[in-house]
Order: C-alpha cells, then sequence, then structure tokens
C-alpha cells in the first residue's frame, strides 16, 4: 500500500522564545517491508541547518536549532512510503524457553534485544504488570500465542477514552484504571512482558483511518498511533520482531498491516517522542498537532507478486545501530 503522510505540529508560544533547539522524530523507517519513499521536513521560522543521524536503535532523528525570537514555531513531515503485510511466522517456543535466553551466561553471544528486557522511564517492571499478564501466560505455552492472548484481553477489558490520561501517566495508573489510549496500552504491553522477563519495545507511527460512509474524511483528522512488538528468539536472526497492537487487536510480522507505518521503536515513548525540545523564553504556549494518512494509487501488481515480495523481505534490516547514545532532551 502506498501511503502519503503529513504531521504538522504548530508552538504559539507568548512572550516570544529567544532561542530554542530541538530534536524530532519524523522520518519514517526503512525496512524491509516499508520502503521509505521520500521525506521532506519544513521548518518555519527557517533554521540554518537541519542535522539527520540514527540513534542507538536505528531511528532517525533530526536536530535544528533557531537562533532568532519567534512567537509560532510550526514543523510540518511530507512523507511518502510503500508498504506491504505479512502474516504471522510459526513460533512454538515456550515463553519460558525465551525468557532463559536473557539470562546471563558467560561467554554467551550479546543480543542487542536484551536491551528490552530492562525496565525504562515509562515502563517500570512491577508485580501488578506479572500478576496481570500471568493469565495468558500458562506454563509451557507459546510464547506468540502467549502474546497473542495477552494484546486480545487489553483490547477486550480496557477502554479507549481519549481523555482519560496525559502524555506522561505512569503505565501502572493506566492499568489500574482499565482505560486511555493507544500510549497507555503499548506502554501496559510492554510492562507485562519485561515483567515476565521478556524482550519487548514500544513502536510509534501512524495508522490509516478511513472517514464515515458518507462524510469526508477531514484533513489533519487523523493522530499519530503506538502499539509494541515482542521478540521471539526461535526466529531467523534480524526477523524475530512480532508487532502488535492491542488498541485495535491487530498483529503481523514486521507490522500489524500495510496500512500502518512504522516511525520509530524504543523502549517507550520517552526514546521517540516526535517532537521535543529546551527553549529560552516563551513562558506560555499552545500546541496544536495534526496528521493526514492517505493513501496513493499503487502501481498494478499481482496478489501472487505481492506475497512472494512479502517472503523475500526476510532480508534484514537491523534495528540497532553502533552509534553511542545521545542524552535525551527535556521534554515539554
Amino acid at each position: 500500500m502506498r501511503l502519503q503522510i503529513t504531521h504538522e505540529t504548530v508552538y504559539d508560544y507568548s512572550p516570544s522564545v529567544e532561542t530554542a533547539q530541538h530534536m524530532v522524530y519524523l522520518t519514517p523507517m526503512h525496512t524491509s517491508t516499508q520502503q521509505l519513499l521520500g521525506q521532506r521536513l519544513i521548518v518555519t521560522p527557517q533554521p540554518t541547518r537541519i542535522n539527520a543521524m540514527q540513534d542507538v536503535f536505528g531511528n532517525t532523528r533530526s536536530f535544528f536549532s533557531l537562533q532568532v525570537p519567534h512567537r509560532q514555531l510550526r514543523v510540518v513531515s511530507h512523507s511518502e512510503v510503500l508498504t506491504q503485510a505479512c502474516a504471522l511466522p510459526e513460533s512454538n517456543m515456550s515463553w519460558e524457553r525465551a525468557r532463559e535466553a536473557f539470562r546471563y551466561r558467560a561467554g554467551a553471544a550479546f543480543d542487542a534485544a536484551n536491551e528490552f528486557v530492562f525496565a525504562s522511564p515509562m515502563v517500570p517492571r512491577q508485580g501488578e504488570f506479572a500478576t496481570y499478564a500471568r493469565t495468558s501466560f500458562a506454563p509451557d505455552r507459546a510464547l506468540l500465542a502467549s502474546a497473542l492472548d495477552l494484546m486480545h484481553r487489553i483490547h477486550g477489558e480496557f477502554s479507549y477514552e481519549s481523555q482519560s490520561t496525559e502524555v506522561n501517566t505512569p503505565a501502572l495508573q493506566a492499568l489500574t484504571q482499565r482505560k486511555g489510549v493507544c500510549q497507555d496500552f503499548a506502554h501496559i504491553f510492554v510492562a507485562c512482558l519485561r515483567s515476565l522477563g521478556l524482550a519487548a519495545r514500544y513502536v510509534s507511527g501512524y495508522l490509516l483511518t478511513e472517514a464515515a460512509p458518507g462524510s469526508v474524511k477531514l484533513k489533519g483528522s487523523d493522530a499519530s498511533h503506538a502499539w509494541a512488538s515482542v521478540y521471539l528468539p526461535d526466529l531467523p536472526a534480524q526477523q524475530r520482531w512480532i508487532h502488535l497492537d492491542p488498541t485495535n487487536d491487530r498483529a503481523g510480522w514486521h507490522g500489524p498491516g500495510e496500512d500502518y507505518v512504522l516511525l520509530a521503536s524504543g523502549r517507550d515513548f520517552s526514546d521517540v517522542s516526535p517532537m521535543r525540545g529546551v527553549i529560552h523564553g516563551g513562558t506560555s504556549h499552545t500546541l496544536t498537532v495534526g496528521v493526514t494518512v492517505e493513501p496513493v494509487p499503487p502501481p498494478v501488481a499481482s496478489q501472487s507478486q505481492s506475497q512472494s515480495q512479502c517472503q523475500e523481505a526476510v532480508q534484514s534490516q537491523t534495528m540497532f545501530s553502533p552509534l553511542n547514545r545521545v542524552s535525551s532532551l527535556r521534554r515539554y
């Protein structure tokens, strides 16, 4: 599926901001099943320079600074991607065996997925998460089947309420109140797996949504989305992350579906916030965000060709980079 995405962020400040430095994660991933066809980042006022680089997780992040007073900052990202869906693989490894793969053994080869077993700023390892997860993780049950069951349960037992949480709401609070938004559900899912000693990561991106029958889809009516992925050690190297979206109860290999766009992945939201920064001035501000995801008619191709391409996509794209981690800037 060919998709074009416009993500607009506008900050209005009072009084003016004198100087600012910002970091954004607005460039979609280029993977074996998602081809980044193009991306433009437009910043107003125009910075002298925008630098892009890979972070330690393989995401593209861009830096820019503004040395002129401004009362408004507008950041618009235009992207176009070509996506394809891959059905879930076969995996029968029990979750206990998968957990053993992350236990320290002298001389064992390092696996970069180890970093996603430990607690992170927004995903603590607490007993409440393990208790909730246990219903899905019966003894000797396959990790994939257990993770899918946990996804189904969160989807069925939690209420999606857009105003029920904030961006910094603790995952444990969302678990307790049984309601939240996609970010909360992704954090809860990741926390449940990590509390059992398993590797799971947070994924940010977009989801194509259609207008209701008889209505016209409004520009900017979509929003950023979030889901999770779990690591299956018995799959071929570089193909071990399975994506699960508890908000919509959908799962897939390399992504929950072809109508999803992968933007970035990390330990939790704090690693991949779309935009953060530090400013001098601007005592108060208002934030406006608009996202539009639209399909672009694809070239003619048969279904068999698409399936064949999906099978060939097992050529891997590493999700990690040897670059040193750069400390995150303070988020607004």
